[in-house]
């Protein structure tokens, strides 16, 4: 495709707490954020961060889909792009309470649930998300639910008994307006690539896998961007000019989950979120990283092929899927080449990714009656904190001997990658004590860290040891497996 057949630029139409919205004007990198506390004066929603951390930013966006016609997430307006909001509606802190006081209002009063207050708005949106979308259960679903949002005054106790008591709240029946919404946001986003112009930049966001790849093919140099819980931080942290985006997220041919002869296929557009039931049942530990994996706006926004192409040694998924044998499905053009997920990353900040060519789809294979599985996360914080070293394990077992082993490490390499050695060392014998030493001695000739702020060389690598043992000691029954959170996780909003 050239750019005499690419569409004629449009404005970004939205809905912004039930009015219509047009904008012509504004560079396509303008955050959400800053558009709703400038142009539209809502200054409701707060700046803590700009980097999705804090949730200070939250506010609830519907768009079509999912099986009641219409999905809602929150997400951190802060590394939102406004072209984004095309044909969605976003809701904010202002909106809430318009004819007259609601439940959540009244727990957050009643509780004593605000101390300065400049946290609240962000709080209030996210537990207004997990009570319209069913994520409100148990205390431990209100906790997940807020892990995104930090509140400087520590006061979590009082908001985290406000969500309770909104747990116990009748859910309101939207069904009729959603489907009319769900009829009059498609009339907004228009039909094939939504192209848009502005202050030297521009932005395109196809809606089928075709029309990426023709828009892609004829831009190669253009910036790929999904959920931007990355690429936003390139312009709020960086300041970064971008002239030229391509937004997958419209893309609906890139938003399937399949399931076939024991694998799961995702969709490079699926959201954190919308895996999350499925890599659950999996296994239970997928269950409880992904409960880690960030906040629930995070994990609204972020997207399955964004993790992976982002080729970032520290990402939680790409060691997970590594371990579990997964192919990666590339597209160039009319080209699909599939290749080995561990084949991808080639060396720190390379990808084998061709030029006009994107991340289509992972596939993963669930696991056989003779394997076992392992997978944790160690970071600093327990909550939305990045790795300093993330192992998965699958083993492959007949009888009591290892016939296979895939070991794959985050945070010990340039890339994720498996640990050859260490897998040598297993194959053939009883994953038993002897078994478990080699291999964890074995670990030195496969790695050599980086010291960081997150870690130094001596700890990850002794982490890295030590979670093999442990992952030898849970299949021996000498020590209690660690709590999974698949029964609670749900679909946080």
């Amino acid at each position: 495709m050239n750019d005499a057949r690419l569409p004629q630029t449009r404005p970004i139409r939205f809905i912004l707490n039930g009015e219509e919205r047009t904008v012509a004007d504004v560079r396509p990198t303008t955050t959400l954020l800053d558009y709703l506390r400038g142009a539209a004066r809502l200054t409701g929603t707060k700046e803590g961060c700009a980097e999705g951390d804090c949730g200070a930013c939250t506010v609830l966006i519907a768009e079509p889909g999912g099986a009641d016609g219409l999905m809602r997430r929150s997400v951190n307006a802060c590394i939102q792009f406004l072209p984004a909001m095309n044909g969605r509606a976003i809701e904010t802190v202002e909106h809430i309470g318009r004819d007259g006081p609601t439940p959540l209002q009244r727990a957050m009063v009643d509780k004593h649930a605000s101390q300065c207050g400049f946290c609240t708005p962000g709080f209030v949106m996210q537990l207004h998300a997990g009570w319209l979308t069913g994520a409100l259960g148990d205390r431990q679903s209100v906790k997940d639910l807020i892990a995104g949002n930090l509140c400087r005054c520590t006061g979590y106790g009082p908001i985290v008994e406000a969500g309770m008591e909104l747990a116990g709240e009748p859910v309101p029946d939207t069904s009729g307006a959603d489907a009319a919404l769900a009829e009059r946001l498609m009339g907004l986003e228009g039909e094939g690539v939504f192209a848009y112009e502005a202050k030297g930049e521009r932005w395109f966001a196809p809606t089928s896998v075709d029309e990426l790849a023709d828009t892609y093919a004829a831009h190669p140099d253009a910036v790929l961007v999904a959920g931007a819980t990355d690429v936003g931080l390139w312009v709020t942290k960086q300041d970064r000019d971008l002239p030229l985006l391509i937004d997958v997220s419209h893309v609906r041919d890139l938003q399937v989950i399949e399931e076939a002869a024991g694998r799961v296929y995702f969709g490079a557009a699926i959201t954190h979120r919308q895996a999350q039931r499925v890599l659950a049942e999996i296994h239970p530990d997928l269950a409880e990283m992904l409960r880690r994996f960030a906040g629930a706006q995070i994990r609204n926004a972020g997207t399955i092929g964004g993790n992976i192409a982002n080729g970032s040694p520290i990402g939680d998924l790409p060691p997970c899927f590594i371990a579990l044998g997964s192919r990666l499905f590339l597209r160039q053009g009319d080209d699909l080449r599939v290749v080995p997920l561990e084949d991808f990353f080639v060396d720190y900040g390379w990808q084998d990714r061709r030029p006009g060519e994107f991340v289509a789809a992972v596939e993963v294979p669930r696991l056989g009656e003779n394997q076992k599985f392992f997978a944790h996360k160690i970071s600093k914080r327990f909550d939305s904190d990045i790795s300093a070293v993330m192992a998965a394990f699958r083993l492959t077992f007949e009888g009591s001997r290892v016939t296979d082993a895939r070991l794959a490490f985050g945070g010990m390499a340039g890339t994720p990658k498996r640990a050859a050695a260490a897998e040598a060392a297993l194959i053939g014998r009883p994953f038993d004590d002897a078994a478990a030493a080699a291999a964890m001695d074995a670990l030195v000739m496969d790695f050599t860290p980086l010291s960081d702020m997150r870690a130094s060389s001596a700890y990850r690598l002794k982490t890295a040891q030590n979670l093999l043992k442990r992952f030898q000691l849970e299949l021996d029954g000498k020590v209690c497996g660690r709590i999974a959170a698949a029964a609670s996780i749900g679909e946080v909003a």
